[in-house]
């Protein structure tokens, strides 16, 4: 017979055994649903601890680290991290908490075109209603300003810039607050490759939708869904104007639109700057003729009408009269908000790059050349040397570029195996590959507000500081994209507008971002400026070996004089050409400073917080990652 105390032992261990099972048992489970990753991190050849790795990991693939984070990759594991990130299922309570408030985001093209207008086809509507005299509009602006509001808001409909508005504000949102940091990045990233831009009015609401259905969904998937849900969309069509690209067959139809000036006849521009931007590259081996060629194939491609002043409600009108499956029959596709049109398309024998295409394909001529693009191995050395300029380096290594656009042949473009490949290089850890890239005005915004946990009421205004320190997003008219290159981004304008940006941040002197500086450092008040600097900069700028940033700026704290010394630097500044292109490393903190109206001060004055933490955001340390 078992004594009590042997009797309370045995149910101890019994308790012990089932809970090691039940902890077992949630292990195996778990490792089933989400099992580990088979690649691992080359960071300890480089001379890396894992803190410094995951500090890198942050800078590469997040819009900045947020307090803790780094404890909490090292504590889950590098490459279990880097997995979670290129499965992007993490909840977004809070983003999408956020941008419920932003109807527009969840309406489709059709109700974004019925909803939104501009100004200039508000008053036109107006006007058609009698609501407004055309002849006293032209004389007074002023006097029919509030009459076109309620007018609009009768009608229901609104001016085109609040679904900007909103559309600009909902990025600051993603990239401050998701979980899904890599996914957002990438957004961006895809978003620059293939852009577009509201500079062309007649793509405008089309933007969010591109964003949204065409981008963000094949972010991190095959590089050819991505390539052909750009090319479908009614944003793309219309941006390098595809839609109007008619084909030489003469069709009755044909006919009547060129009467109305609507068809122009071949249009090359999309084809063009399908081969050079987005797939093969400017040296892709391809030819005029192959331009020619390829803008032949993609005769037909363009969108579904919507709304009554947009384009081919003929075609509306024919597919509501004879219904989808004759029309099908008829070799007409109709795709969401995309119409491939038969008796617009070019029916001729097309060769491009050597490949020949048949006649009598239709529709699938298109995708046959958009998959023969995007499995192209000029395609996979451009898109991979994108990627690795991105992540990398401005400049990357050859034999890392070579090593991705293997991976990106050998897997059809998978784009998580080619990043996968990238971060498992030796390369991707090289010492001159750390804080080796510039941040963008969207990364300074972004990653300032994440390192201090801010929080954001109102986006916008972090829009507008973006924009004025060099990128307005959605705004870059060109084809290509903002430049990734840190040459891009620094001159001396910009340089004092980050600067601006840094200490206006943490004097709390924009609108709508709340945060408290003494929490990060667990409520503790430094004794002093230099304090300060020193605490703080081991807090923002973690992994990093802060005695020389310290160093230089702490001549800063008690700048005195300043009012002369910033025109003194301004008028140098100004006349010295090199200074247009300078980068972060060749200005002094001290210059810096020097340049800016917002940092003066004197020896005398006790110091503030903000300010030592403004002089960090805006330091040249601060400005790389």
């Amino acid at each position: 017979m078992i004594d009590t105390k042997h009797r309370w032992l045995f149910l101890l261990v019994t308790i012990i055994v089932l809970l090691n099972g039940i902890m077992l048992s949630a292990s195996i489970s778990q490792s089933q649903a989400d099992p580990p990753p088979s690649y691992r991190f080359p960071y300890a050849q480089a001379g890396l601890t894992r803190e410094q790795a995951a500090a890198h990991l942050v800078s590469r693939f997040t819009y900045g680290v947020v307090p803790g984070q780094i404890e909490d990759i090292v504590n889950m594991g590098l490459e279990n991290w880097f997995q979670q990130q290129l499965t992007a299922n993490l909840k977004d309570d809070k983003v999408n908490a956020l941008l419920d408030d932003y109807d527009a985001l969840k309406l489709s093209n059709a109700d974004i075109v019925n909803t939104y207008f501009k100004n200039a086809q508000i008053l036109r509507m107006a006007i058609a209603d009698g609501v407004i005299d055309r002849d006293s509009a032209k004389l007074n602006k002023g006097e029919y300003r509030d009459q076109l509001k309620d007018y609009a808001k009768k009608k229901q409909i609104k001016p085109e810039r609040e679904l900007i508005r909103q559309f600009s504000s909902q990025k600051i949102i993603r990239a401050v607050y998701t979980n899904n940091q890599l996914q957002e990045v990438l957004a961006e990233f895809w978003f620059n490759h293939f852009n577009i831009s509201f500079t062309k009015k007649i793509c405008a609401q089309f933007i969010p939708g591109y964003e949204r259905d065409a981008i963000r969904p094949h972010a991190l998937g095959a590089f050819e869904d991505l390539l052909v849900s750009t090319a479908k969309s009614p944003a793309m069509l219309l941006y390098l104007d595809n839609f109007s690209s008619v084909g030489t067959k003469d069709t009755i139809a044909e006919k009547k639109q060129e009467k109305k000036g609507r068809m122009k006849g071949l249009n090359e521009n999309y084809a063009r700057e399908v081969m050079e931007l987005h797939t093969l590259g400017v040296d892709g081996g391809y030819t005029q003729n192959d331009v020619t060629e390829a803008a032949r194939i993609l005769t037909g491609w363009t969108l579904y009408p919507i709304g009554k002043e947009n384009f081919g409600n003929s075609y509306k009108k024919l597919l509501e009269r004879e219904g989808e499956d004759k029309l099908k029959a008829r070799g007409f596709i109709h795709d969401g908000d995309f119409l491939f049109t038969p008796n617009r398309h070019d029916t001729g024998k097309k060769i491009v790059m050597g490949k020949s295409f048949p006649p009598g394909k239709g529709y699938e001529e298109g995708l046959q050349l958009l998959t023969f693009l995007a499995h192209h191995p000029a395609t996979a050395k451009f898109i991979s040397t994108k990627i690795a300029t991105r992540f990398v380096s401005d400049e990357p290594p050859v034999r890392l570029i070579e090593k991705m656009a293997k991976t990106f042949l050998e897997r059809n473009g998978d784009i998580k195996q080619v990043l996968i490949t990238m971060v498992s290089s030796t390369e991707f850890w090289e010492p001159s590959a750390i804080r080796a890239k510039t941040k963008s005005p969207l990364e300074v915004a972004v990653s300032s507000l994440r390192a201090l946990n801010a929080e954001v009421y109102k986006p916008y205004e972090i829009y507008t500081w973006i924009t004025r320190m060099g990128q307005p997003l959605y705004f870059y008219q060109a084809p290509t994209g903002f430049p990734d290159r840190g040459q891009y981004w620094i001159n001396t304008g910009s340089l004092l507008n980050r600067m601006n940006f840094g200490l206006a941040l943490a004097d709390g002197r924009i609108p709508g971002v709340k945060f408290n500086l003494l929490a990060l450092n667990k409520n503790h008040e430094p004794e002093s400026a230099e304090d300060a600097l020193i605490t703080y900069s081991k807090l923002l700028l973690p992994e990093r070996n802060v005695e020389e940033t310290v160093k230089r700026l702490t001549p800063l704290l008690n700048a005195q004089n300043l009012d002369q010394k910033i025109n003194e630097a301004a008028g140098s500044a100004a006349s010295d050409s090199t200074m247009r292109m300078a980068t972060t490393d060749s200005l002094s903190g001290e210059a810096l400073m020097l340049m800016n109206p917002l940092t003066q001060t004197t020896g005398q004055s006790k110091y503030r917080l903000s300010q030592v933490i403004g002089i960090l955001l805006g330091s040249p340390e601060f400005q790389r990652r």
